[in-house]
C-alpha cells in the first residue's frame, strides 16, 4: 500500500483511527436488547432500532470535513 492515495480530500475530524469499537459495542447492545425483548414475548413492532442502541455523538469521530487544498500527506491512506 505504499502508493495508495485518497481520491477525494474528505477526512474525519478526529485523532481516532476508526469507530470500529464504538460500532461493535452499539451492535452488541442492540442484539442483546433484541434477544431480551424476543424472549419476553414482545411484538416485532416494539423491538429496539439501531439508533436506540448507540449514540453517534458519543463515538470517537466527530464527522468529516472537505479539505480545500490538501497536501500530499493529507491524501495518504
Amino acid at each position: 500500500m505504499a502508493r495508495s492515495r485518497r481520491k477525494t480530500p474528505i477526512v474525519g475530524i478526529t485523532t481516532a483511527p476508526s469507530e470500529k469499537e464504538d460500532k461493535q459495542a452499539a451492535n452488541r447492545r442492540l442484539r442483546r436488547s433484541t434477544r431480551r425483548k424476543l424472549s419476553s414475548g414482545a411484538d416485532a413492532a416494539c423491538l429496539p432500532e439501531k439508533r436506540d442502541a448507540g449514540n453517534v455523538w458519543a463515538m470517537a469521530k466527530d464527522g468529516k470535513q472537505y479539505l480545500q487544498k490538501p497536501t500530499q500527506k493529507d491524501l495518504r491512506k
